[in-house]
């Protein structure tokens, strides 16, 4: 598990985004500093739900005998290797780390990160990407993510239809829904509206991942700890598979380099490029400060090697070298005999200098300028910093337009 300052200073990196979710929280809580009561937060939601006063025991999710949960393709080892924030659809993200600001002001004692959230996402349903789905501007899952009959048959539990089909479309059996697979019944306890938008969707990804969050914060655990995250989780889903896959998600998350969230599947909050630079302090995955001193000491070795050979290049060079010792010649023959060839006199003529060719100057290119390019995340936060609400979705979208396509 990392240290909570690793957590912190890694999650700097990730302004842009923060930026923007902690400006939607702010405008969707109506509060500032000092709202938070004295008990350890104000207890109740955006939308005026309020904290469920005791543990939600019963199960978000269920897992069938044999699959962990539908968003899990192959092995968990892979899954669990491949994590990275850098994977996650930017309208997810967002949705997650505002869960995380919601439910940090309303429930102070909990310590949720949005990278359990997330994990939950990865699991459940690829972050809203299950069976083809896209999340649409508004966050839904489209066509709409629903699981398999709960009828007790492939090895499911039997659950029979609590919502009348008003969720899942099945007036026979309960069906997990949306991108964190809720349940109906549980969702008619733990849903909240997560957007604004005046409704309580378990497609929606912003009001799920909130749910998420309510769930998982509705028992006395401390999710800072193993022991609260493993707890919460379990209650989420009662399988251990399941929770140990979810809490090696969370560390792949909060383990990993967040120098830019592209989002290729959804249009939710657009698509953001990834930045050129690496993280300020120079940090990278797993890296310590041991590991810097390492890699940077192999570099200084490595750099006065390079030196030593250059300097003895350039004393090879510099110095002519030295012909070898002629052996020495036999003594010449008593009478030697003459030659019968007088070599000629050397030429007199001293060899020219090589003609010398002055290089031309290269040709000049005009290369049209580029201005900086704007992530999506970036115009947007532009906009709603020029005085647009975020509630004025034309006059935003409008904004951010021609921000990225001036």
């Amino acid at each position: 598990m990392s240290a909570p300052g690793g957590r912190l200073r890694r999650a700097t990196v990730i302004v842009p985004l923060a930026l923007l979710s902690a400006a939607w929280t702010a405008h969707l809580a109506g509060v500032g500093p000092g709202s938070a009561s004295a008990g350890g937060g104000t207890g109740t939601l955006p939308d005026g739900t309020s904290l469920p006063a005791e543990a939600v025991e019963a199960p978000a999710s269920v897992s069938r005998s044999g699959v962990v949960a539908p968003g899990i393709s192959g092995s968990s080892r892979a899954v669990v290797s491949s994590a990275t924030p850098s994977d996650i659809p930017a309208a997810a993200l967002v949705a997650y780390q505002r869960a995380e600001a919601v439910i940090a002001s309303a429930d102070e004692g909990c310590h949720l990160t949005w990278q359990l959230i997330a994990a939950i996402g990865r699991v459940e349903s690829d972050h809203g990407r299950f069976g083809g789905n896209v999340l649409d501007d508004d966050g839904l899952a489209r066509p709409g993510i629903y699981g398999v009959p709960l009828d007790g048959t492939r090895r499911t539990q039997e659950i029979t239809d609590t919502d009348a089909g008003r969720y899942d479309l099945d007036s026979t059996y309960d069906r997990a829904v949306g991108p964190m697979q809720f349940i109906p019944s549980t969702w008619a306890v733990v849903g909240v509206d997560g957007d604004s938008d005046g409704k309580r969707d378990p497609q929606d990804i912003d009001d799920a991942a909130l749910a998420s969050a309510v769930y998982l914060c509705s028992g006395d655990e401390d999710l800072s700890g193993e022991a609260g995250q493993r707890a919460a989780v379990h209650r989420y889903n009662h399988s251990n598979d399941y929770v140990d896959l979810v809490l090696s998600i969370m560390t792949a998350y909060l383990d990993g380099d967040y120098l830019s969230v592209p989002d290729t599947t959804t249009t939710a909050a657009g698509v953001l490029l990834p930045e050129a630079t690496l993280p300020a302090d120079g940090a990278g995955r797993g890296r310590t400060d041991g590991g810097r001193t390492g890699r940077d000491g192999g570099d200084r070795d490595r750099g006065r090697t390079r030196d030593t050979d250059d300097r003895r290049d350039r004393g090879d060079r510099d110095t002519p070298p030295t012909a070898p010792p002629m052996p020495p010649s036999a003594p010449p023959a008593k009478d030697p005999t003459p030659p019968t060839e007088v070599p000629g006199d050397p030429p007199t003529t001293a060899p020219s200098d090589p003609p010398r060719v002055m290089p031309t100057d290269p040709p000049t290119l005009t290369v049209p300028s580029v201005g900086p390019v704007l992530t999506y995340a970036e115009a947007q936060a532009r906009c709603t910093a020029s005085g647009i609400p975020v509630t004025d979705v034309p006059a935003l979208t409008a904004c951010i337009d021609r921000l990225l396509d001036p």
